[in-house]
């Protein structure tokens, strides 16, 4: 489980040696078990210190999301099962930030377009024209 990579996208796995883990305890009812465990998961990744994202790709991730980037699991019981909740979560938030947005294609309306809008306004401007009162 250490020594493997986390797939992000296509192109990018991110080791898990990389992403650094707290343990504390999870707010809320729960009894003895609360008390008493570590079960709140905090998942830390330094985008600066990684070795998988290219220097592009860092300059991306800092500029949406900033340079740490940090993911919290304590719905669970089982600090094993939290770890892999904030992992995943870790993960989503740095798949987004390394999205590039599409670029907008700018369009015209169809010629026909226009003449039906032409003719719609033409078609409502008699029917007001039609509603005044006679002169």
């Amino acid at each position: 489980m250490a020594g493997e990579s986390i797939r992000v996208t296509r192109s990018v796995s991110i080791p898990r040696a990389e992403i650094d883990f707290r343990f504390s305890r999870s707010s809320g009812p729960g009894g003895q078990h609360a008390q008493k465990s570590d079960t709140r998961v905090e998942a830390l990744f330094e985008v600066e210190r990684s070795s998988a994202l290219s220097e592009a790709q860092k300059r991306r991730v800092i500029a949406k999301a900033g340079p740490l980037l940090r993911a919290i699991a304590q719905d669970e019981r089982s600090q094993w099962r939290n770890r892999e909740l904030a992992t995943e979560r870790l993960v989503e938030e740095l798949r987004e930030a390394l999205r590039v947005p599409r670029r907008r294609r700018p369009t015209k309306p169809s010629k026909a377009g226009v003449e039906r809008r032409l003719e719609q306004k033409r078609r409502r401007s008699n029917v007001k024209r039609l509603r005044r009162p006679p002169e």
